[in-house]
């Protein structure tokens, strides 16, 4: 099914680009059926949604509660929607200003820029199955983009080790803070 064919789906999109309306609280519509794939891929009904202003529109009214559940939140409806891993993907990472000083500056596939700050900090979990890194950069309210590998790996590139502690650190600065990836071991 062509997403553009959809009544639902055009209906919730215009429903997304519609201003809020002061003191009117959206009507809780339960699940929406629309799931965000591992990859960053969003679904409808099973289908893909491949017009990227509408998934762009639908990432704008995109929100996690205190639960951890994800909802799309239009000014009159709110429905849960399913989300495999984090609702956005980090494809892309500028430095800016190399050096202590530098600045990381992460784009989203939904084209959000985020920097890499205390509001933004980095959050590093461990794949169960193969143990390796998995790494997270907060967009924002709860929502985070996984960094895609090319651009962990080169993350990676640009780290450095610092003794924090009893504790040797690989890690990276941006914006005159150290985000660490990892820790080396005990210092000598």
């Amino acid at each position: 099914m062509e997403e553009a064919s959809s009544p639902g789906l055009a209906r919730l999109a215009a429903e997304a680009a519609r201003p809020p309306q002061a003191g009117t609280a959206p009507r809780d519509c339960g699940d929406f059926d629309i799931r965000i794939a591992r990859d960053g891929s969003w679904f409808y009904r099973g289908s893909s949604i491949r017009r990227m202003a509408l998934v762009r529109l639908f990432s704008r009214v995109l929100e996690r509660d205190a639960q951890g559940q994800y909802w799309l939140a239009t000014p009159a409806e709110r429905g849960r929607i399913a989300v495999e891993d984090a609702p956005f993907v980090a494809v892309a990472l500028d430095v800016e200003n190399p050096g202590a000083r530098q600045r990381l500056i992460f784009r989203t596939n939904v084209d959000d820029i985020v920097t890499l700050d205390g509001a933004h900090p980095l959050r590093i979990a461990e794949d169960r199955m193969t143990h390796t890194p998995v790494p997270y950069i907060l967009v924002r309210d709860g929502l985070e983009a996984r960094l895609a590998r090319p651009v962990f790996y080169q993350l990676v590139d640009l780290g450095g080790e610092e003794r924090i502690g009893d504790e040797t650190k690989f890690g990276v600065w941006s914006t005159g803070r150290f985000f660490p990836l990892g820790t080396i071991g005990p210092a000598d």
